[in-house]
């Protein structure tokens, strides 16, 4: 019998929201905090696009 033992490996595994939800978060704060100078200066992509109106309906005020 053998003196020596091989060590046990820890598995660390993270559910997916564990990753979407702070990655949502931050970038709900990056549109946020979003200037309107900062805006104005972006491209006129679908990318900016989508972002803005992203932007405008979170911070609508009924």
């Amino acid at each position: 019998m053998s003196a020596r033992t091989q060590p046990e490996q820890a598995v660390s595994r993270l559910p997916w929201w564990a990753i979407a939800l702070p990655s949502l978060a931050f970038a709900a704060l990056l549109l946020l905090a979003g200037s309107a100078d900062a805006h104005a200066a972006g491209g006129s992509g679908t990318l900016s696009q989508l972002l803005g109106l992203v932007r405008d309906t979170l911070t609508h005020q009924p």
